[in-house]
């Protein structure tokens, strides 16, 4: 264990320690000790860092951070006991208030943060349903960043450092059933875990490790209380963890949260910032030579289908606004899987219309891979003709129905045999700028698997790899040369109470604090499979980059 403290307190505490005699001493005790954490930084190796320098460093509330970290379980045992008896509350609202103008009300001047928001409006597969607010404060507020086998958790002034796969952490901390949602409360979430994997945890399911970006490969927070609406029946659940106590700041925070639902009205849009101008990885001949490669590797027998993507980048000289930037992607082209992520140094802004996995309380699964694309026609018969050509689409049926194989094989790791069905095979789905090819794969996990497992099973997607899964993803690491990061991956909730619902990243920009300005990254790609014609696969790519571009003003380069 680690604790920093800025010189004023660590002369104060050995003084009070040792006497006013060792005074005259202490500079030059002082400079010994500069000079060794010159040659040597403890930080950077210890499983706990306590920073007690910051007016949260107080004894009481390094304690209670301790007991919410895995790694001190042994150490401070009889705490965690104290905790096993804390109970979920939820308190009912008869009113389902504005989401853009309660999330900026409640959390729009918060560092870290998360809004899992399904914001169709019409979702036949009653997807839409829940849209999930938090952040990490209050008592239980926690953040886990994952890099490079290394995972970091901060609880107040506590970091611990636990090492190894970032799923097997995932299974330290979520997977059972830790709370029970009162009979009244209709929803799955019940607190816990929310935020992203990064495509690059393909290392701990097969893939290969590619040098990691500029984020972490996992960010997650840790909400102890939260804000969930229910667009069905209208109304607004306010989850609390307690252990029956009195707390006065969940006292505070539950009276500005009913305030805020009541007083909640629609925010007037910001103007759109100076439209970024965008530049693409990879020219459109490049990426036509690179799917003519993918080609020549599924002539070979080494795929049946390649999931090639690329990416574009801009730059903005001055901060920009990410919740207003969300709130622009998220009027352009609402999403049943639409999702806010804010951390310190970076936002995550997404449209995502596709279910990666979930899993309920009772161990149901379900995947939803996406497979085939056609951009939207403003005149009526045109985009129904479109709607129609997509359904009939031999190559577009041969995309998905490979990739519903290959999660049905995914979700047979851990499922009861004989459990694995395919409840809806190439459906068309119809949203703001395309239509979308979607399947419905249905399993059981076994009783007693492990639920970070069976996440782990799945990961990343296939209908972002292609089929075979590990196999194609060491194409795509030639192909591609680059990591993905948070693109490709999934983003949802590991809820206390077992249950999980993640997205895949798709239609989604990422934004960076960058010198004083910000980086915007979008991926984007396709399926590329033997009969594909590459420059119709180049305009599939400027077809799904289109809504979120729009949104922006921002044009494809070229």
């Amino acid at each position: 264990m680690w604790v920093e403290a800025d010189e004023t307190r660590r002369r104060r505490s050995a003084l009070e320690r040792d006497g006013s005699t060792y005074a005259p001493f202490w500079q030059r005790w002082a400079d010994q000790e500069d000079r060794w954490l010159a040659a040597d930084n403890p930080a950077e190796h210890a499983d706990v860092v306590v920073e007690g320098h910051r007016g949260d460093g107080t004894p009481q509330q390094v304690r209670l951070a301790l007991t919410g970290l895995p790694q001190c379980e042994s150490l401070l045992a009889v705490e965690r006991a104290a905790r096993r008896g804390l109970t979920l509350s939820v308190e009912t609202l008869p009113v389902c208030p504005d989401g853009p103008a309660l999330f900026s009300a409640l959390y729009g001047t918060s560092d870290t943060a998360a809004w899992l928001d399904s914001s169709t409006a019409e979702d036949r597969q009653d997807r839409s349903r829940f849209s999930i607010m938090t952040d990490c404060g209050g008592r239980f507020g926690q953040r886990a960043r994952h890099t490079a086998g290394t995972t970091l958790v901060t609880g107040g002034a506590v970091t611990a450092r636990i090492r190894g796969p970032f799923f097997r952490w995932l299974d330290s901390v979520w997977g059972r059933r830790a709370v029970r949602p009162p009979d009244q409360y209709p929803g799955e979430f019940t607190l816990g875990w929310l935020g992203y994997l990064g495509y690059e945890l393909k290392r701990e399911t097969g893939g290969s490790s590619l040098p990691t970006g500029s984020l972490p490969d996992a960010s997650l927070l840790f909400a102890g209380r939260a804000v969930v609406l229910d667009h069905r029946q209208q109304r607004t659940y306010l989850l609390t963890l307690g252990d029956g106590g009195r707390d006065p700041e969940l006292a505070e925070w539950l009276a500005s949260a009913r305030a805020a639902v009541v007083e909640a009205l629609p925010l007037p849009r910001t103007p759109a910032p100076v439209r970024p101008k965008f530049v693409s990885r990879d020219r459109r001949e490049t990426y036509l030579d690179k799917i003519r490669d993918a080609q020549a590797e599924i002539t070979e027998g080494n795929s049946y289908e390649v999931c090639l993507t690329t990416s574009l980048h801009a730059t903005a000289n001055a901060p920009m606004d990410t919740l207003q930037t969300y709130l622009r992607l998220r009027d352009n082209n609402p999403a049943p899987f639409a999702h806010y992520l804010k951390f310190p140094t970076f936002a995550v802004a997404s449209t995502s219309p596709e279910r990666f996995l979930r899993l309920d309380a009772g161990g149901g699964m379900r995947a939803e891979p996406i497979k085939g694309t056609r951009r939207r026609a403003l005149d009526p018969d045109a985009d129904a003709a479109l709607r129609q050509e997509l359904a009939n689409s031999e190559k577009d049926r041969a995309e998905n129905i490979m990739i519903v194989d290959l999660l049905r094989n995914d979700l047979s790791h851990l499922a009861v045999p004989g459990s694995v069905t395919v409840s809806r095979l190439c459906d068309i789905e119809t949203y703001a700028t395309v239509h979308q090819m979607v399947s419905t794969i249905d399993a059981q996990l076994r009783p007693g698997s492990s639920r970070a497992e069976a996440v782990a099973a799945a990961f990343p997607a296939g209908s972002m790899t292609g089929a075979p899964k590990i196999s194609t993803m060491a194409i795509l690491d030639r192909l591609e040369g680059t990591p993905r990061g948070v693109y490709s991956g999934a983003v949802g909730y590991f809820s206390l109470n077992g249950a999980a619902d993640l997205a895949v990243v798709i239609r989604t920009l990422v934004m960076e604090e960058n010198d004083g300005g910000t980086q915007l990254t979008l991926g984007v790609g396709g399926a590329i499979t033997a009969d594909s014609d590459p420059a119709e696969e180049w305009e599939e790519v400027r077809t799904k980059a289109f809504g979120v571009l729009s949104a922006l003003g921002a044009e494809f380069p070229g």
